[in-house]
């Protein structure tokens, strides 16, 4: 059992290193069309399905609450937290269009519209992000595998180099978390 937990911990520490050497540029990019548009008055919509749906409410609560700082709420919201919402539009117009029908109803230019996906193909992200393009929004996609089919419409794909799926939301939330802190960094000292 040593060994496994050792195996684990080291491929955690590899994914890590590989996030931080391939995408340091890219989550400065992310944290900084974050703090434009919320310095613009603009908001934060994040989706995701099952552990990624959990990781869009931890985002969208460390912005609206706070992270570190003691700081007034920013305006963010996950689309995956009102089970009347989604039983209603998933029994009225299909899985498919949990998000996107959530995207029509909520975004607005200049937004940022983040969609989680571990494949990085996840049908109604990926149908959402495309309505958010559509509708002026910023679009980003914390992904992972190889990016999938979200990562070309996308303003900016985040994609953690891993095809293993624990390892991809444990670089998704580390992601989310070093985010928070350059948003509350950027706009509150």
């Amino acid at each position: 059992m040593n060994e496994e937990i050792m195996t684990q911990l080291r491929s955690h520490r590899e994914v890590m290193e590989a996030v931080e050497r391939e995408l340091t540029p890219r989550i400065a990019a992310f944290a900084g069309m974050l703090v434009a548009a919320l310095k613009g008055g603009k908001k934060l919509l994040v989706m995701g399905n099952g552990g990624s749906a959990a990781d869009a409410q931890h985002f969208a609560a460390e912005i609206v609450g706070r992270f570190k700082m003691e700081r007034r709420g920013l305006p963010a919201v996950a689309l995956t937290t009102d089970t009347s919402i989604l039983t209603a539009i998933g029994n009225d117009y299909g899985f498919d269009a949990v998000f996107r029908r959530q995207v029509e109803a909520l975004a607005d230019e200049g937004d940022v519209v983040v969609g989680l996906s571990t494949s990085g193909s996840s049908r109604n992200v990926f149908d959402a992000l495309a309505l958010a393009n559509d509708r002026g929004c910023i679009t980003v996609g914390l992904l992972g595998r190889d990016g999938g089919t979200i990562k070309d419409i996308v303003d900016l794909d985040v994609t953690v180099p891993s095809g293993d799926t624990p390892r991809i939301q444990e670089g998704h939330i580390t992601i989310i978390h070093i985010v928070c802190d350059l948003v509350e960094k950027g706009l509150f000292t």
